[in-house]
């Protein structure tokens, strides 16, 4: 059967007290008495109208698995369980910060998916000699235990040390504050909170330090603090970024 519409062109379905308006399209007889409803909000704010494209497609919807095509996204929100599916494949670079005053470097708001975290040092140095450390934190801040860490260093004239720590991932051994340090931090979440370290840091061509360690956090990993043993001295010169993934 087909119905002609004069006039506007409109059909108005009406609703009740209790009731929207709706419109039963059935599937065909053959198949069964099935059918798709289009049906209005119980409650609409002002008067909307739908307007279907110019060509023969499938409408979207939102709890439903579809592929999209020629679709352009203007300031999508992306949830986290998205972003962890897509963390791979995603490298983001943090704000680089000057480390040429202070006792601590922080690196904050770091998303829940991230999985690797790199953090990078360039010419860095302090006014002391107090050793490097990195500690990992969560919404409830910075933790200073639990840290199972160390470090070594061998010298172009074949001398060696070694030094461990438990309140952060202990990055030099024997720090000079007339030098500058320059190297790599690679954080990886091994599973659940525990994250596991692992680090090269050279200086001026003749000291290389390496080592690595574990930690657990009582909370999800949301910030990153660079800072010294002592917590006193203050940083002079370089700069410190993070990359994360």
């Amino acid at each position: 059967m087909a119905v002609d519409i004069n006039g506007d062109g409109l059909i108005a379905l009406g609703g009740t007290s209790s009731t929207q308006g709706r419109l039963r399209l059935a599937e065909d007889t053959d198949n069964g008495t099935n059918y798709i409803e289009l049906t209005a909000p119980a409650s609409v704010g002002s008067d909307r109208v739908v307007t279907f494209p110019d060509a023969t497609t499938t409408v979207v919807g939102t709890d439903t698995t579809q592929t999209l095509t020629n679709k352009t996204l203007t300031s999508p929100t992306i949830t986290d369980a998205v972003m962890s599916s897509m963390a791979s494949s995603v490298i983001t670079s943090g704000t680089s910060q000057a480390s040429t005053s202070g006792t601590s470097i922080d690196f904050t708001g770091i998303p829940s998916w991230v999985k690797r975290i790199t953090v990078m040092f360039n010419g860095v140095s302090t006014n002391g000699g107090s050793n490097y450390l990195l500690q990992l934190g969560d919404v409830g801040g910075v933790e200073n235990t639990g840290y199972v860490s160390g470090v070594s260093f061998a010298q172009i004239s074949n001398q060696a040390g070694a030094s461990n720590s438990t309140v952060g991932y202990i990055l030099i051994n024997g720090v000079l504050a007339a030098n500058t340090y320059s190297g790599h931090v690679v954080l990886t979440n091994i599973s659940g909170n525990t994250w596991v370290s692992s680090h090269v840091i050279g200086v001026q061509t003749t000291y290389n330090y390496f080592g690595g360690g574990t930690k657990t956090l009582s909370d999800t990993l949301d910030r990153v603090r660079i800072t010294t043993v002592n917590g006193t001295d203050t940083f002079d010169a370089g700069s410190i970024n993070i990359l994360f993934e």
